[in-house]
């Protein structure tokens, strides 16, 4: 929205879960005569503009790329709605080419725009007001917090770690894991909490605003990534941006962004991210090393204002 508003353009953000059919956006753009769409998931956002009276183009959200392509249904859906689309944006070339893949005819509308990053950590954040809050002790000399920012959702599997993280923590009292993100699924919010309950070490933390967020980021010794499915995370991102190392799990949306030891750890599965952080722990140079190279690599790759002027020609495409 901030790009579209500064090349003079009027941006009204919509959250998809609000509505449930075509029919909804429809009157909605008909009522406030909107001129065009810009759609996030090509499955959640892009299903609602089946059919729009406007033109609108669709950004990829990694999930929809990565894993509703394999339910035969949301398949035919998101293929009519890229059919329709005049453009589509996908984060790395890895989801161009699994879409175009599946939707051969879309290729040549198919932009390939990595995630811009932008990090504003506040100045008055308290982290010892945090850390009590989290119920994590604030008079420990060597405290190594790890946090791990997602929805709470299965796909971001935010409980993979819980239990060999739990076992390290029972042996280094020193290590904490901080879960935050939002209640994205109700009933598996429950679930994350119930298990968090009965794991020492680990702590569901309270949502916060972003500019907290990066300032509790800017105080912790590492991020933390464990989804089964990533288009992009912005997350790693701006850890990376924050000079603070990753440590995510192995699979192509991470492996994109991530060069295993170079800047970030990738892991195939939970015994070896303890390996990993503890190799982290116990090497600072290393770990120097990475964050430089990782915060090289943000300034180099997601610039914020790349980011800007591509949308800003997109949308000119509408």
């Amino acid at each position: 929205r901030d790009h579209l508003h500064a090349s003079g353009h009027i941006c009204v953000l919509k959250d998809a879960f609000m509505y449930e059919s075509p029919t909804e956006i429809a009157d909605l753009t008909s009522t406030d005569k909107f001129d065009a769409a810009l759609a996030i998931h090509l499955y959640k956002g892009g299903r609602l503009l089946q059919g729009s009276r406007i033109p609108f183009g669709i950004i990829f959200g990694g999930t929809d790329v990565n894993e509703d392509i394999k339910c035969e249904e949301k398949r035919r859906v998101m293929g009519a709605v890229l059919e329709e689309a005049r453009f589509s944006v996908a984060f790395t070339m890895e989801m161009k080419e699994l879409a175009a893949a599946e939707w051969p005819d879309a290729r040549k509308k198919i932009y390939v725009q990595t995630q811009g990053i932008k990090t504003t950590p506040s100045e008055t954040f308290d982290w010892y007001r945090f850390l009590q809050n989290a119920d994590i002790p604030t008079d420990t000399d060597s405290l190594h917090v790890f946090l791990l920012i997602c929805g709470l959702r299965r796909v971001k599997d935010p409980l993979y770690l819980v239990d060999v993280f739990s076992d390290w923590h029972r042996k280094d009292p020193s290590v904490h894991l901080g879960i935050i993100g939002p209640a994205v699924d109700p009933l598996f919010t429950s679930e994350v909490k119930e298990k968090v309950k009965r794991a020492p070490g680990v702590h569901l933390l309270q949502e916060m605003t972003q500019d907290d967020l990066h300032a509790a980021m800017k105080r912790c010794f590492a991020v933390v990534n464990s989804s089964i499915s990533e288009g992009m995370s912005a997350a790693i991102l701006e850890a990376m941006d924050l000079d603070i190392p990753v440590l995510a799990r192995n699979i192509p949306g991470n492996a994109a962004i991530i060069k295993h030891k170079e800047t970030g750890l990738l892991f195939s599965n939970p015994q070896e991210f303890v390996v990993l952080s503890k190799s982290l722990m116990n090497d600072p140079i290393m770990k120097t090393e990475i964050v430089t190279r990782a915060k090289d690599y943000v300034k180099k790759h997601h610039s914020w204002e790349s980011e800007r002027k591509a949308y800003q020609n997109l949308v000119l495409r509408l």
